[in-house]
């Protein structure tokens, strides 16, 4: 049986497949300015630190005008109508500004999706030479037994286990005694 042709060489390749770059340097690039802003904005809203930051604003707004002596409060209590109308404004300004920050955070996750699949497909690719390479010594190595003469599916048993290996033994047998006394290897 002919040996193969060599396999794909690495310098193949890498030559067949380019390197991939950074996805995250250039998705960045890639953003206007606005963009930037609104998943800037959409990171911060959405933080406990923001949350810790409305939940004390708005406990002490409620608690200085629930609890603070009459002249001193700004907002009537219960009604909190300039709480109310501050907060909703708030949430009528932010909505729009999260829903386009995860607009953008979701292209970011297709685009973050499709080069984990070419890195994958790189990686497949890649693989698969290293199987030929293997595939490609292993019929090298086989056809070298072959030519010294043994038998490849005895070759093979005794590789797994499945049986001794018998012409190996006795040749390492004569090879001891044929040599001259005192040299080793």
């Amino acid at each position: 049986m002919a040996i193969p042709k060599p396999p794909m060489t690495l310098e193949e390749l890498r030559a067949k497949h380019k390197p991939l770059r950074d996805f995250n340097q250039r998705r960045l690039k890639s953003l206007k300015p606005m963009e930037r802003l609104a998943v800037w904005i959409t990171i911060r809203v959405g933080s406990m630190g923001f949350f810790l930051l409305i939940f004390g604003w708005t406990a002490i707004w409620l608690g200085w005008n629930s609890l603070a002596p009459k002249a001193l409060q700004f907002d009537p209590p219960m009604a909190f109508v300039l709480w109310l109308f501050i907060s909703n404004v708030i949430q009528i300004l932010l909505m729009p500004l999260i829903m386009v920050g995860q607009t953008v955070q979701g292209a970011a996750a297709d685009a973050r999706a499709d080069y984990d699949l070419r890195v994958n497909e790189k990686a497949e690719a890649e693989i698969e030479v290293i199987l030929t390479h293997l595939e490609y010594q292993n019929e090298i190595l086989m056809q070298m037994m072959r030519d010294m003469g043994e038998d490849v599916s005895d070759a093979l048993k005794s590789a797994r286990g499945d049986g001794p290996p018998k012409r190996r033994a006795k040749r390492r047998a004569s090879t001891r005694a044929s040599r001259p006394a005192g040299k080793s290897s």
